[in-house]
């Protein structure tokens, strides 16, 4: 079982390449951490939505337990610093939101990265922020439905769905209650945009279309994602 915590941060300029080196070493050190990932804007074309510009930074800690993460996070922990001094300088006064779920992995057909030297992998961050009529039947259907059809985009390398846990932390950043979120991962800005602009990319909006009801949208954004640990 592997637990993760989302920290998103927006209305703030770009962190800069000495900022997010900075911010990667202070993420290595999380005592617990299984791994962390830093997210950064990428650009990319989705023929059926456009959510505006990405977050300016958003971060993953993965934990192999819930007790690490609350560890972290608690008044005491590592991750208090965040809000301070470990904070990137570029992101002071940004709007900050977090939440910790619990990970699901599925796998692909090729997770075998071929992202060209010196370049990051591409992520799309999908959050669904509001509620379901029925979350039990929300979740049942999309596990079971929306991955298999996810699996078949070219090039896809990872794909993760995170659901909502009861979880104790003190980073004082605003907490947020997404019904669930879920990330694809590819080699590359271009290859993102090449899956979405598939055939598959067809058969997911047909997929959103047999969703059950829930309210509240969802968001999606491309993000470079740097890996730490």
């Amino acid at each position: 079982m592997t637990f993760c915590w989302f920290a998103t941060f927006r209305g703030a300029a770009e962190a800069g390449a000495a900022e997010i080196d900075a911010l990667a070493g202070f993420l290595a050190r999380t005592p617990g951490l299984a791994q962390a990932l830093i997210h950064t804007p990428a650009t990319t074309s989705d023929p059926y939505l456009n959510d505006g510009p990405s977050p300016a930074l958003a971060l993953q800690l993965y934990f192999p337990e819930i007790a690490a993460l609350e560890a972290a996070l608690a008044a005491g922990g590592h991750l208090q610093a965040l809000a301070g001094a470990a904070c990137p300088p570029s992101l002071a006064g940004a709007e900050v939101t977090q939440q910790a779920m619990l990970a699901r992995a599925f796998p692909v057909p090729d997770p075998a990265f071929r992202t060209p030297a010196g370049a990051l992998p591409c992520t799309y961050l999908v959050a669904y922020e509001g509620a379901a009529e029925d979350l039990n039947v929300w979740l049942a259907h999309y596990i079971d439905h929306h991955p298999p059809i996810m699996a078949r985009f070219p090039g896809i390398r990872q794909i993760e769905i995170y659901t909502r846990i009861d979880w104790c932390g003190f980073v004082p950043f605003a907490r947020v209650e997404h019904m669930q979120r879920n990330k694809v991962v590819f080699d590359s800005p271009e290859a993102l945009t090449a899956a979405l602009n598939s055939p598959v990319r067809h058969e997911m909006r047909a997929d959103f279309k047999r969703f059950p009801a829930f309210s509240g949208g969802n968001t999606h954004f491309p993000m470079l994602t740097r890996a730490v640990g």
